[in-house]
């Protein structure tokens, strides 16, 4: 019986923004067009190639609104 559990969110901080997909330490297997995502305005994003889920942790920079 296959098991459906739930990626892990990725923990991002501030000093990996710009974030973008995939990251740079992601196997070469697991590798899509580079993408960067909005994660300042809610704390979290969706990649829309893997679905990889990102969430920011420890708030933001000097100077990010």
């Amino acid at each position: 019986m296959p098991q459906n559990t739930p990626q892990k969110p990725i923990e991002i901080s501030a000093k990996d923004l710009p974030l973008h997909c995939p990251t740079s330490d992601a196997p070469l297997w697991a590798r899509h067009p580079r993408v960067f995502l909005e994660i300042t305005h809610t704390g979290e994003a969706v990649c829309p190639y893997c679905s990889a889920h990102y969430v920011l942790t420890g708030g933001l920079p000097k100077g990010h609104h």
